[in-house]
């Protein structure tokens, strides 16, 4: 669900925030003044078994939440207000900007309580697909419906003659729209927690509609606390056009891709004629399963189109000559259940470097995983020693893939998450030019509540 641009919103100043329109308005102003939004984090109810209502948490009280556009090199404002009975953040996942603004509690601001509202100010440098959601009690408040899209506009705009958001989550919910088990221990020690009930914009196997000869972009994003989606295309030929937000220089036909929590996957594809269906798949093993369908509609377009180039994003350039190489191993700690005062179990599966993250408060922020200095290129050797998937994410930063399960990359990507497979291993090379202190931790929601997370420090 895409914010309305019906009014127009005159800003000349954070003091003036208070005269912003209602929830789910948006309007560009003069090119000084950006884009402005009025953002919620509420309870609501949703149908997403078909004729059950099931209590979630929505971003303005919505499943989907609605999507955040702007636009490359331009401000955008979010006025956010805290309406749940705990506190929150947003963080704003894969984009480059000031540490003041990722939405990380007691690390980069305080948590939002209840009734409180926080403003969010950044230019975003880069164009592409990226997401928001809570960096707190992430395993309740993602897994209930708190995760959305930011889709950020090239400078120079990119027509294609149709886009489509598709946000990918499974929900733990029974067949009759109860909740289950958001985290089972035993799980999290695993692959984490799967849910059992697969949507694509809250909505289970929904069909959409494309004009034949169409231009179509698709944005695709993982949004899940747990599951690494292979995604397939079937009925026409597409395209991968950007990895995690970020352009490839060169586009592949895409025949098998998987993006792992907090990852995207930008595809395009030439529509084929009227009555002709489209797919979006998971693949499981050899074996399809369905996510979403396009039918094909007649249109007055013309055939035989191009399809429309992406500029690359301006990432740093890495200085590999001079990098330092530093080692990261992922690893399971084994069945250790701490427990706190009360006797509740604190469950600590996994390691950074044989370290578990130890939680932080405002009195207590731990060592970082590394010091880094600014302006420097870092080469993250990072090592997966279990079976389970973990994607890692750095946030504030922009990764150049450089090497895969041993093997050169023939075209190094951009990526803020880099998927990790059983026993897999990466090198992940990036300009440590955003100062701060930036979290580093696996996107599978439980993996990271249980001890895989950390942060690294540039200064």
């Amino acid at each position: 669900m895409e914010l309305t641009r019906r009014r127009f919103l005159s800003m000349s100043s954070i003091l003036g925030m208070s005269a912003l329109l209602p929830a789910c308005s948006l309007k560009k102003s003069v090119s000084s003044q950006g884009y402005a939004y009025e953002l919620t984090a509420e309870p609501a109810n949703a149908e997403l078994v078909p004729g059950h209502q099931t209590p979630v948490l929505g971003f303005n009280g919505s499943i989907p939440a609605p999507t955040i556009r702007c636009r490359q090199g331009e401000k955008v404002t979010i006025r956010f207000t805290n309406k749940l009975d705990e506190p929150t953040t947003i963080h704003w996942h894969g984009l480059r900007i000031p540490i003041g603004m990722d939405g990380v509690p007691f690390l980069s601001q305080k948590p939002i309580m209840p009734g409180e509202t926080f403003i969010y100010e950044f230019t975003p440098p880069d164009a592409g697909t990226f997401w928001y959601h809570p960096h707190m009690n992430s395993v309740k408040q993602l897994g209930m419906g708190l995760v959305g899209l930011i889709v950020v506009e090239e400078a120079q705009p990119v027509e294609f003659d149709e886009e489509h958001e598709l946000a990918l989550k499974h929900w733990h919910l029974s067949k009759s729209g109860q909740w289950k088990d958001l985290m089972i221990p035993r799980y999290s020690a695993r692959m984490g927690t799967p849910g059992e009930w697969g949507t694509v914009n809250g909505q289970h196997n929904p069909t959409y509609s494309l004009k034949e000869n169409a231009t179509v972009r698709l944005r695709i994003a993982n949004v899940d606390n747990t599951i690494t989606y292979p995604i397939a295309v079937e009925g026409v030929d597409a395209w991968v056009v950007a990895i995690d937000g970020n352009p490839i220089k060169t586009p592949y036909k895409l025949t098998q891709h998987k993006i792992g929590p907090g990852m995207r996957l930008d595809v395009a594809f030439i529509a084929p004629p009227a009555g002709n269906l489209v797919s979006v798949r998971q693949m499981k093993g050899k074996f399809p399963f369905p996510l979403c369908d396009f039918k094909c509609q007649e249109s007055s377009l013309a055939e035989n189109q191009s399809i429309p180039a992406l500029p690359l994003n301006p990432v740093p350039a890495v200085d590999l000559d001079n990098a330092e190489l530093i080692d990261f191993v992922f690893e399971w700690e084994g069945a250790v259940t701490p427990a706190d005062s009360s006797g509740q179990a604190l469950p600590k599966f996994w390691l950074t470097n044989k370290r578990a993250w130890e939680g932080m408060s405002a009195e207590s922020i731990p060592e970082p995983l590394a010091k880094l200095e600014l302006g420097k290129t870092y080469i993250f050797n990072l090592r997966n020693v279990t079976q389970y998937h973990h994607p890692i994410h750095l946030h504030g930063h922009t990764f150049t893939v450089l090497e895969l399960d041993g093997k050169p990359v023939e075209k190094p990507f951009h990526t803020d998450t880099v998927l990790l497979g059983k026993n897999g291993s990466a090198k992940a090379a990036f300009v440590a030019d955003n100062p701060g202190q930036w979290m580093y931790h696996c996107h599978v929601i439980e993996h990271m509540k249980t001890g895989l997370m950390g942060f690294i420090e540039v200064a």
